[in-house]
């Protein structure tokens, strides 16, 4: 893997589950782009402060290995948002890697990509399951290029089960 897009939420992303994984590809030598609903200065749950570097509409999942969804109680609000529905789409079909830990394996199931799918998450809410996939309840799980995880103690295992796929 030579490069990976983490999205997260402009306010309230879970700030281990973006700062573990990235330190883990970093130190494989992958580069790491974040990705938001805006530039400027994003704002984790915990108070973690990073520059966003593109805005979702900038984004073009061809351009990376792996698109990945970070969680934390923002994620909710991309639950509905076409253009992570676009983004999380276009990278299955690419034949990428598309990744989702916490709350936010719920964009994909929103998206449409989950169908079918062995998923986990944060809860089993019924969010996956409303749009069809089968929730595991796993703290990692892979069903062919979409890897889940549950949240902030399955950080660094969600982020070496990506770089191996």
């Amino acid at each position: 893997m030579k490069n990976i897009v983490m999205i997260i939420a402009f306010n309230r992303f879970r700030d281990e589950e973006y700062a573990e994984p990235k330190k883990v590809f970093e130190l494989a030598e992958v580069k790491v782009i974040t990705a938001s609903t805006q530039l400027g200065t994003a704002t984790g749950k915990l108070g973690m402060k990073t520059s966003v570097d593109i805005t979702l509409a900038q984004l073009n999942a061809a351009d990376y290995d792996a698109v990945l969804f970070v969680g934390g109680p923002g994620s909710f609000d991309l639950y509905e948002n076409k253009t992570c529905h676009k983004i999380a789409q276009d990278t299955l079909a690419q034949g990428k890697v598309l990744g989702a830990i916490c709350a936010a394996p719920g964009i994909l199931a929103h998206a449409g990509v989950l169908q079918g799918k062995k998923a986990t998450m944060f809860d089993d809410t019924g969010v996956l399951a409303q749009f069809g996939a089968i929730y595991t309840g796993n703290d990692v799980e892979v069903d062919g290029k979409i890897i889940t995880a549950t949240g902030p103690v399955t950080t660094k295992a969600w982020a070496e089960a990506i770089l191996v796929h």
